[in-house]
């Protein structure tokens, strides 16, 4: 049975979660993600992210994502995975979460797919033209992703 997430459309994004939401990643994706220490993101201001060493992963109330990118179109069964997904690379664009965990993030978007009832070769369809044409959107110092943190008098 799956989790539900809880979001809503945006204008400059498409969606934003409105409940937190965590998952356990290597329970329900059995993918092990190689992490030292727990990632908070940002670390100033409001969270949006948290990464557990164990590979616990939350999602906080007010992050927004784009939900399924690509020549595709957005259904239930691929909503989590977006999610989660663009959590992922976030993490990596950010450089808290190493380039290297890109190929295992697209896994995970793939499996959370199947396992919210997404058809086979569809799955298959989103993983490969995430290996193909998903570099440029992990790709750390992506500048219109950086959070800017400025004071006033």
């Amino acid at each position: 049975m799956s989790q539900k997430i809880t979001y809503r459309n945006l204008r400059n994004y498409k969606y934003q979660v409105v409940e937190d939401y965590t998952i356990d990643i290597p329970a329900q994706c059995k993918i092990e993600l190689p992490i030292k220490e727990d990632i908070i993101w940002p670390s100033a201001a409001k969270t949006f992210i948290k990464l557990a060493k164990t590979g616990q992963l939350t999602i906080f109330k007010g992050y927004a994502w784009d939900g399924p990118s690509g020549p595709t179109i957005d259904t239930k069964d691929f909503m989590r995975g977006s999610l989660v997904h663009d959590a992922l690379y976030q993490l990596i664009r950010e450089e808290k979460l190493d380039y290297s965990n890109r190929d295992a993030s697209d896994r995970i978007i793939q499996r959370l797919c199947l396992n919210d009832g997404m058809n086979i070769i569809r799955a298959a369809y989103v993983y490969r033209f995430l290996k193909w044409f998903g570099g440029a959107a992990a790709k750390p110092g992506k500048k219109d992703d950086q959070v800017v943190i400025m004071t006033a008098p």
